[in-house]
This record gives C-alpha cells, structure tokens and sequence, in this order.
C-alpha cells in the first residue's frame, strides 16, 4: 500500500485491524474511528482461510453498541473476532513495548499469551480481577469498615491465580524466544533474548507485607509489578538500544509470534506492517523481504513502491480521499 505521508494508509490498515480483530490498535474509543460529523461507521470484509470463505462486518455507532457477524452470524461481541482471526500489527508507537515501562510489556505479552495458549487466555484478566477485590478490602480494612481476615480469601486467590499466571508468561516467553533471537539475529541484532523478572507470589509473601499493604491500600507484589526484559547480549534494549534496535525487536517479536501462530493452527495470522521500514537500510529490507515472504498474507505501507521491502502481489495506492 503506497502513498504520501497524510493521505490514509494507516487508516485503511486500522480498518483491517477493526474489521479482523473488533478493535483499533491506536485506540479503545470508539468514536474516534466515526468520521468526523457522521453518527455510525461500518467495516466489512471477505477473503479466505485456508480454503473456507469468511465474510465480517463491524458496525460502529454513537447511539448503540458495536456490533459484529463472522459469515452472516452475529457475535456476543466484536471482540469474539481476534479468536476467530488473528492478525499482528506493527505501527510505529509499538516501539512502546520496548522504550515504554513495565506496563507496555506485560500488556504485550499477556496478549500474545491468549493467542499462543486460548485455553489461559483469561488468566491476566481473572488475576487483576482479584487483585482488585484484594485491593478494595485492604481499603475497607484500613479504614475500619472490615476486618483483616476478608482480605484473607483474597490473598489465597492471588498467590493461586499470580502463580499460573507467573508460568503462563514463562512458557510463552520459552516458545517466543527461539524464533526472537533467530529472526533478530538474520536482522543484525545478535544476543537476542527474553527474560522474565519476577517470581510467583506465595500466601506467605503476601501475608508478610500485609501491614505494608494496608498502609498503601494496595497490592505490592505479584505478576501485575512484573517485567520482561529485551535483551541483545548484555544490553538491555530499552535503556542502551537505538531507535533502530527497538524497531527491529519488536519486528523479531512479532515475526516469531507469526511463525508459531502459523505452525500451530496451520493458517498464517494476516500481518499488518505500517511504516515498518523507517531506519532499516538496504540489507536488512532485503532480510525482512525475505521473513515476509516466508509468512501468509501481509499488508506493507509505504509512502513509494520502491520503498517496499518485496513486490508486492498486489498495489494499493492511496491519494487523499480514495484506494485504487
């Protein structure tokens, strides 16, 4: 997809992200994706997977809820689609998953632990739901209103759900990195590797800090305060790699991702790369050519056709207003 700068690419890919996934990647306010002064938007969709037919259609509206169908039936929510369809997408504010703080990480790779393990994919969900209810009673105990003991049951649900979901994140960060450090090495970032930082939480560790805890009136230890290192040898990316490097990490990053999507469901995630060849010179657009080449269908954006890292099996240009 070619074009200049402004003219609407990323909007067209944000609309395949919506349309695959029941959601922007850029934001989570729906009536940011409404044109200006229009009270409803609508985005439909048909290729194939595999060899089966897929239709979707994602209805937005300032007056009612968003609703979505996958082949004519309609869908509990417009969420249900990112389990029916996978798609990955890189935009240039992805590189917060690298320069961003802790929050940005776990956010990252909580996500790719519901499209790597479907069956834990509520984990993070269900555990900061405790950590909530954890919180509220430390509250009210601090204040006088309950006892210690109603934050008890809740300290046992977070040792129990922060432990799964501690070893969820360690195995999907084992089935990452391999495919990470192979993709950022051929992309000339050697050392490549993941690292965890932190420990499933204990009953007993909670019920030590539970005096600091009632103080603070919140939670001071579990996976929800936890990191993951990005690392290129004995450098940590996020304080001594170079704009440069970040991009690159978080293309190995979802590049792997993609591999194993691919190799587990035997269909390749539709992958959205936007901008993605800002700071890589020839050499390595030659490489990402190649692992794009390697993958299912992907959607490049770029402001000329010859800034392009393959030929593209298909040319979209893009002026202001209209695709062709």
């Amino acid at each position: 997809m070619v074009g200049p700068n402004g003219a609407g690419k990323t909007n067209l890919l944000e609309a395949l992200h919506v349309g695959t996934q029941g959601f922007s990647p850029r934001t989570r306010a729906d009536a940011q994706l409404i044109r200006f002064g229009a009270t409803a938007a609508r985005v439909t969709l048909t290729g194939r997977r595999d060899t089966s037919p897929v239709e979707v259609g994602v209805t937005l509206s300032t007056a009612a809820a968003k609703r979505a169908t996958l082949n004519g039936a309609r869908l509990a929510t417009a969420e249900q689609l990112r389990r029916e369809i996978e798609t990955l997408v890189f935009t240039p504010d992805r590189l917060s998953i690298v320069k961003g703080g802790p929050a940005a990480r776990r956010a990252y790779f909580d996500r790719a632990l519901a499209r790597l393990q479907p069956a834990r994919a509520q984990l993070p969900v269900e555990y900061a739901g405790v950590v909530a209810q954890r919180n509220a009673a430390l509250r009210r105990a601090a204040a006088g209103v309950s006892t210690r003991d109603a934050v008890a049951p809740w300290t046992e649900q977070a040792a129990a759900l922060g432990s799964d979901l501690v070893l969820a994140r360690l195995e999907t960060l084992s089935a990452l990195e391999p495919g990470f450090s192979e993709i950022a090495g051929e992309l000339g970032l050697d050392g490549a590797a993941l690292a965890y930082e932190g420990d499933p939480p204990s009953v007993a560790e909670l019920e030590a800090r539970l005096e600091r805890d009632l103080e603070r009136a919140t939670t001071s230890l579990g996976p929800h305060l936890h990191d993951v290192r990005l690392l290129a040898g004995e450098r940590d990316l996020r304080g001594f790699g170079s704009q440069g490097e970040q991009r690159l990490t978080v293309l190995a990053l979802l590049l792997a991702e993609a591999r194993l999507l691919a190799d587990r469901n035997d269909v390749a995630p539709l992958l959205l790369l936007d901008d993605v060849l800002s700071e890589l010179d020839t050499s390595r657009r030659a490489v990402l050519s190649r692992l794009v080449g390697e993958m299912g269908q992907t959607v490049v954006t770029a402001t000329q056709r010859s800034a392009l890292p393959a030929e593209p099996a298909q040319l979209v240009e893009v002026e202001f207003g209209s695709a062709r």
